[in-house]
């Protein structure tokens, strides 16, 4: 079939491809489909407003919380969505340990290659809901905060929604005052960073997420979300 093509039938061919592959790219979430552990955390969030995404390295924890970040942002849920769902636009964070970590997972998952600008917008936030972007001082690449267009169509006027990119190392203080939606914890905070997280989001009855993979053993954090039996069990299979 292509061969019979001529020469200006194959360049127009060419490009549709290049721009279908263009679109895909700035659509990410589109295409999401979790697996059965992540499918069991998203559901979760209808019931609860405190999670956590336990898991080994390289098992999804951080795309599952960038995906459902970018749902909550845009105001998008898919047809088999059945967790938490916010109508209207949002205030919400995304924290690392460091402003480099946090640049480097939950930026990079949600926005793109935090390094090519012209990247931005190839995340789990797709490129035609982010209306801008503000950069942060001192890390290169490290954005501060992202406006993020919520819904809209048809006769719905869209509003917007508004990322906050934050660390644990600023300490506690940097951490109040604000009123959010939700906060998103990538890798494990300690106590008192994750109790200011949770308190901004009282007021809304948002949510907070924790997605890691557990190297401080039995901290303070993972006791929050286990059962004495989970504890138990966790401690003989330590002591086998």
């Amino acid at each position: 079939m292509l061969a019979s093509l001529t020469y200006s039938q194959k360049l127009e061919l060419a490009q549709l491809l290049e721009e279908q592959e263009r679109r895909k790219s700035r659509n990410q979430l589109a295409d999401y489909r979790p697996y059965e552990k992540q499918a069991i955390f998203h559901a979760a969030g209808a019931t609860n407003r405190e999670r956590l995404f336990m898991a080994g390295n390289q098992l999804g924890k951080t795309k599952a919380g960038g995906a459902e970040w970018a749902m909550h942002l845009t105001g998008r849920y898919p047809d088999w969505w059945n967790g938490k769902v916010f109508d209207t636009p949002v205030r919400m964070w995304a924290a690392g340990v460091t402003g480099e970590s946090t640049r480097d997972n939950p930026q990079r998952v949600l926005v793109g290659p935090p390094q090519q600008p012209s990247a931005w917008g190839t995340g789990l936030i797709p490129g035609d809901a982010i209306i801008a972007t503000a950069l942060a001082r001192g890390i290169p690449g490290q954005l501060d905060n992202i406006v993020v267009r919520h819904g809209g169509g048809s006769d719905v006027q869209a509003g917007e929604s508004v990322l906050a990119f934050k660390s644990y190392e600023k300490g506690r203080e940097k951490w109040q005052g604000e009123t959010l939606h939700g906060v998103w914890f990538d890798e494990e905070p300690t106590l008192d960073i994750y109790s200011e997280g949770l308190t901004r989001t009282n007021t809304t009855g948002g949510i907070t997420i924790v997605t890691f993979t557990p190297l401080l053993g039995m901290s303070e954090v993972v006791l929050q979300f286990l059962t004495s039996e989970e504890v138990e069990m966790m401690l003989k299979a330590k002591a086998a």
